[in-house]
């Protein structure tokens, strides 16, 4: 590890930036330079497409080609460059769009479309789209991550589709479920929230100081700026909000962020079971000789990864519970209170990173001990009490769940008590065969079925 990484005040920057390395190309300040960048110039050239804009020229071809260059080509080099402008005027928009008028008058014919740079834009045009360029990529690396997740339980489900176990309802012995199909449960929830994810909608406005095109309105009143500024909302990919104050209501963020949060806590639900399933001793963890487990107790396997994984979840949803609290309430028209809070978006995104590959990782080194199931099941016969007492009420007797209430509440039966309770029953010989045949291991409904299918 570098001494940059053991001295970094982040676990993100430090500890585990191995893991979020790729997350810097979308969520670091260069990175919202970059966006800022993008956002300035495809202002700019589609002004420049604009026929009712007289005053400035219709881009020809190369000269578009050399100005997506300047964004194309971006470099941590122009990103100090930025930074050091922003230094000296103390305004980190207006950096960029000095940096981009003396990129641009290098260009050749450059000096014409330097005055349009930054045009009727207010700082928060530039923000409200480059973040919502940021969490459109963010998104998809996300979904990456979670698609990840979502195979890796699909495997598992249908590997461990037919194999009983006892399931536990308020920690207590339940009626049997297989472990394939508690984990299509989990897969179940995930693929829902990936389909949320994958119908986000990132909403963006262009309408300048208060939302009203003001100043566009002065410089060329006899344009239909609504509909420019719609045009180019949609021809970079987001989806226009004709609505807004100065800035961008951020709601769709929130609405985002709550989606975020549900995948974190169906992670953590796994995290959090799978450990107590290994407590328990129905999964074994694979041993790295090379690992200790604890530092005083040579034994122990622990298991890290899940709780890893839980911890970074923590992290991960406090932050994300506060923007999505804090992004949607703004004082009148503006105050600056969203602008720090945004700049933790990255943190909340690598923290769940962290999270998901933790998960998997932990997910990678477990075993299946099936003769462990096979014992819980035999050790508790009287998880077929509802089966038994509901094949009595088909049979009309009286006092059906009563008789297996006083039998079973609070006992332990083996197979023996239950045969002999069954046989103590004025009911059909046939009636009294079919509740013997009865076996902790097969009484699991279709389980194995939804399981394999999903």
């Amino acid at each position: 590890m570098s001494d940059e990484r053991l001295i970094a005040v982040s676990p993100i920057d430090g500890r585990y930036s191995s893991k979020v390395e790729h997350l810097r190309e979308i969520f670091s300040e260069s990175a919202l330079m970059r966006y800022r960048v993008i956002t300035e110039i495809t202002w700019l050239q589609y002004l420049s497409d604009c026929d009712e804009l007289n005053q400035i020229p219709s881009m020809t071809s190369q000269m578009k080609d050399a100005i997506t260059k300047i964004h194309l080509d971006f470099s941590l080099e122009d990103a100090r460059k930025i930074k050091e402008i922003e230094s000296k005027i103390n305004h980190d928009v207006k950096a960029v769009e000095y940096f981009l008028k003396e990129k641009i008058e290098n260009i050749e014919g450059g000096e014409n479309y330097t005055s349009f740079i930054h045009f009727a834009c207010t700082s928060e045009d530039i923000n409200n789209i480059s973040y919502a360029l940021m969490l459109k990529d963010g998104v998809s690396e996300t979904t990456k991550s979670i698609e990840r997740l979502t195979k890796t339980l699909k495997e598992q489900s249908h590997s461990w589709a037919n194999d009983s176990m006892l399931s536990r309802t308020h920690g207590q012995p339940a009626s049997p479920t297989t472990m394939g199909k508690e984990f299509a449960n989990f897969l179940s929830r995930l693929d829902r929230q990936l389909d949320l994810l994958n119908d986000s909608q990132f909403l963006a406005k262009m309408n300048g100081a208060v939302g009203n095109y003001n100043a566009h309105i002065i410089a060329y009143p006899s344009v239909d700026w609504e509909s420019v500024s719609k045009g180019y909302i949609d021809s970079i990919g987001l989806t226009f909000n004709p609505y807004t104050t100065q800035i961008e209501p951020h709601d769709w963020m929130a609405e985002l962020f709550h989606t975020m949060i549900r995948v974190n806590n169906i992670c953590l639900d796994i995290s959090r079971d799978m450990w107590m399933y290994i407590s328990i001793g129905y999964f074994k963890q694979v041993v790295n000789e090379s690992e200790v487990g604890s530092s005083t107790m040579p034994h122990k396997v622990n298991p890290i990864d899940f709780e890893n994984s839980e911890g970074n979840i923590g992290m991960a949803n406090a932050i994300l519970n506060h923007l999505a609290s804090k992004l949607t309430i703004s004082r009148m028209q503006r105050d600056l209170s969203d602008s720090t809070a945004q700049r933790n978006i990255g943190t909340a995104f690598a923290q769940s990173e962290i999270a998901i590959q933790s998960l998997l990782k932990g997910l990678s080194k477990i075993e299946l001990s099936r003769e462990k199931l096979q014992q819980d099941l035999e050790d508790n016969w009287e998880i077929l009490a509802e089966p038994i007492q509901t094949i009595l009420r088909r049979e009309h007797i009286a006092n059906a769940y009563e008789d297996l209430k006083t039998l079973t509440r609070g006992q332990k039966l083996d197979r023996e008590k239950l045969h002999a309770f069954i046989d103590s029953l004025d009911v059909d010989q046939a009636v009294k065969d079919e509740m013997k045949a009865l076996r902790p291991e097969s009484y699991i409904g279709i389980a194995a079925s939804l399981a394999k299918k999903i």
